[in-house]
């Protein structure tokens, strides 16, 4: 800032400063507050490893049953697309047979 620039409008300068100063440091002490509360989070997280091997399992266990289920619907549909198409092959030849009579 020149001399010249402060003394055409004395109060908007500092008035500008001091918004720019505090919007500096609301965004500072809002990154702050987030990296604390990351780091709560990893500290909890590291502070009872058995909780968080539990929820892996019990995690793991949902899946698993999940997939079993995704898997037999499979075959279901896999067996019920092979009986639609054998009728439809059997409804076929039975058409055909009944035009060349």
């Amino acid at each position: 800032m020149s001399g010249a620039n402060c003394m055409a409008h004395p109060s908007a300068q500092p008035a500008q400063a001091l918004t720019e100063a505090l919007a500096r440091l609301n965004k500072a002490l809002e990154t702050l507050e987030n990296r604390v509360d990351a780091t709560k989070d990893a500290m909890a997280r590291a502070q009872n490893p058995a909780a968080e091997v539990q929820r892996m399992a019990d995690d793991r266990a949902r899946l698993a049953q999940q997939l079993d289920d995704s898997q037999a619907r499979a075959e279901q549909l896999a067996k019920t697309n092979s009986e639609v198409s054998r009728r439809l092959v059997s409804a076929m030849e039975t058409v055909r047979q009944v035009l060349d009579e």
